[in-house]
């Protein structure tokens, strides 16, 4: 069996019902997350992220598939959101960073994709000086269900993520674009690898292919997409308060 872990993690193991884990400190973040320019948006996500965020969609593979990311910095390893080692308080901070150390996990049987996902955990979070997640019966603990509440909804989130960018990139809705910048002091900024709606695009489809977008809540989250590039701007100017506080 061989367990596929998502990105930023490192070991993942199954957890059982007779683990341990040391849960993280309120506030804390993922060490992953702290030279991280991106990061992994779900659907549901979309309404309250485009607040903060630039919400664009990436491809690994070369535009077989899409996924939506929050983008955290203008250049590689670069998070603008963190200030004295935690996520600052007046912005969302997304799901994917919440679940951490969980995960619900992808398992290869013989090089076959199982259907089901398996809930996982970071495998140096496991310790005997850690919490209990289940009693002496298997009974989930009221310090678990919140986390595997989470981590049951994101995972399904995830899906309706996957088929929205499906929907786009069959529409041919998505186009490739970057971000280029130059600060007060001549430093150039060019983030490429993104894409975006193209807007114009939406007036060219037909009635059945509108109704699918409206129907699947779709449309929503284009537009709150679309108003999130606004959030470029906001990045920038992070980035230059930064540099002047650290001159």
């Amino acid at each position: 069996m061989q367990i596929n872990p998502p990105f930023g993690y490192s070991e993942i193991v199954p957890l059982y019902k007779n683990n341990k884990v040391a849960l993280p400190a309120p506030g804390s973040v993922p060490e992953f997350c702290k030279q991280l320019n991106a990061i992994p948006i779900s659907y549901t996500e979309f309404s309250i992220a485009c607040r903060d965020y630039p919400l664009v969609f990436t491809s690994g593979d070369k535009g077989e598939t899409y996924a939506p990311v929050a983008v955290l910095g203008l250049t590689n390893g670069e998070n603008l959101f963190l200030a004295g080692g935690a996520w600052e308080k007046s912005v969302y901070v997304p799901a994917y960073v919440r679940r951490y150390p969980f995960c619900m996990a992808r398992v290869n049987l013989d090089k076959v994709e199982q259907a089901d996902r398996l809930i996982c955990v970071e495998k140096s979070f496991l310790n005997d000086d850690g919490e209990t997640m289940f009693d002496a019966e298997g009974k989930a603990l009221p310090r678990w269900q919140p986390i595997e509440k989470l981590l049951q909804e994101y995972e399904a989130d995830l899906e309706r993520s996957r088929e929205m960018s499906s929907i786009l990139s069959d529409y041919a809705l998505l186009e490739p674009f970057a971000m280029q910048a130059q600060t007060k002091s001549g430093a150039a900024m060019n983030l490429t690898g993104m894409h975006r709606v193209d807007e114009k695009k939406i007036g060219a489809l037909n009635a059945s292919q509108l109704k699918n977008l409206i129907n699947k809540g779709v449309m929503g989250r284009i537009y709150a997409h679309l108003i999130s590039l606004d959030n470029f701007a906001r990045l920038l100017d992070r980035k230059v308060t930064r540099a002047s506080a650290a001159a």
